[in-house]
């Protein structure tokens, strides 16, 4: 029995341009994005905005219950307006013994004195309350802290709600941007300023986007690596749209490459020599892609068998078509 010669195919590596592209997907995320909760309980009163609905900075989004403040302003209010009738009295007796000079006793003086100072204080005091309570009073009605676009209404019209609630999910849609997760085995290759593809799920058209950030930490819990680019030209795309973004990592113009499958452990690969397998240790750079490239181990003009699953050192094989 003679085992059959394998047929092999071959290819002859030669130096060429080379890039190391990362393929990812991302959603489309808003500039900034912030839950707006209320600072107070209370129920919901009127009307609310609607999601999809833009407002401006200072807008209101919704307005509470705030009865029960109102009467403590104005319980506040009638405070005030009393103490400043009893420092109107303080200042006219005081003036009153002050022009009497020599006429009014000393005692009377100092005590009018007093009085007045403990009512002017009196008042500060009164006032300070006051303002305390239209603060609060002000806390029943929900603003838009920015400028935006409502994306998520998380109450409805007559809702008790309370400050652990997010009410609203509040965008800025003026400038979007693609938010991902890598791989932490990827965490150092990447870097901002490289410059990315960009395709939309759904179209067939892409653009020029470029590394914004890059998280400064990876999350032990996923082993993900947050990265944000931005579109160079801008975007316009629903939030939450899936992208897929292929960052440009390296751009190499010589370089020598194999493909994936002629890979073998070692790591090494198969050189074909006078009708022979001959086995060829390598460095690569490891990366998820169809062809790698050769850092060590080969030169220009080597054959290196492609399909070279089940070779050993030495063999002897045929080059097929």
């Amino acid at each position: 029995f003679a085992p059959k010669t394998p047929v092999v195919l071959v290819e002859v590596i030669a130096t060429a341009p080379a890039q190391r592209v990362l393929a990812v997907n991302g959603q489309v995320a808003a500039l900034s994005s912030i839950f707006v909760r209320a600072a107070v309980s209370g129920t919901v009163v009127g009307k609310m905005v609607e999601e999809g609905q833009s407002v401006a900075a200072g807008d209101i989004l919704a307005q509470l219950d705030a009865t029960q403040q109102q009467a403590v302003v104005r319980q506040a209010q009638s405070a005030l307006a009393q103490g400043l009738l009893v420092q109107a009295q303080a200042g006219s007796d005081y003036a009153h013994l002050r022009d009497l000079g020599p006429l009014a006793p000393r005692i009377k003086l100092e005590d009018a004195e007093r009085a007045l100072a403990r009512a002017a204080q009196s008042v500060e005091s009164l006032r300070a309350t006051l303002e305390q309570a239209q603060i609060q009073r002000d806390r029943y009605t929900i603003r838009a802290p920015l400028s935006g676009v409502i994306l998520q209404r998380k109450a409805d019209p007559g809702q008790f709600i309370e400050p652990a609630l997010s009410i609203f999910t509040l965008s800025d849609l003026s400038s979007l941007r693609i938010e991902t997760n890598l791989d932490e085995a990827y965490a150092t290759q990447i870097a901002t300023g490289q410059k990315a593809i960009l395709q939309l799920v759904g179209t067939t058209g892409t653009q020029e986007g470029t590394v914004s950030f890059v998280s400064p930490r990876v999350d032990p819990a996923t082993g993900g690596l947050q990265v944000k680019i931005t579109p160079d030209a801008g975007l316009k795309a629903p939030v939450g749209l899936t992208v897929t973004a292929n960052i440009f990592i390296e751009d190499r113009p010589l370089a020598l490459t194999i493909p994936r499958s002629a890979m073998v452990a070692g790591p090494a690969v198969f050189v074909l020599v006078a009708g022979h397998a001959v086995k060829t240790a390598v460095e690569v750079i490891d990366w998820p892609a169809a062809r790698l490239i050769v850092t060590k181990g080969l030169s220009a003009g080597d054959a290196v068998i492609v399909t070279a699953a089940g070779l050993t050192d030495g063999q002897a094989v045929k080059v097929g078509p």
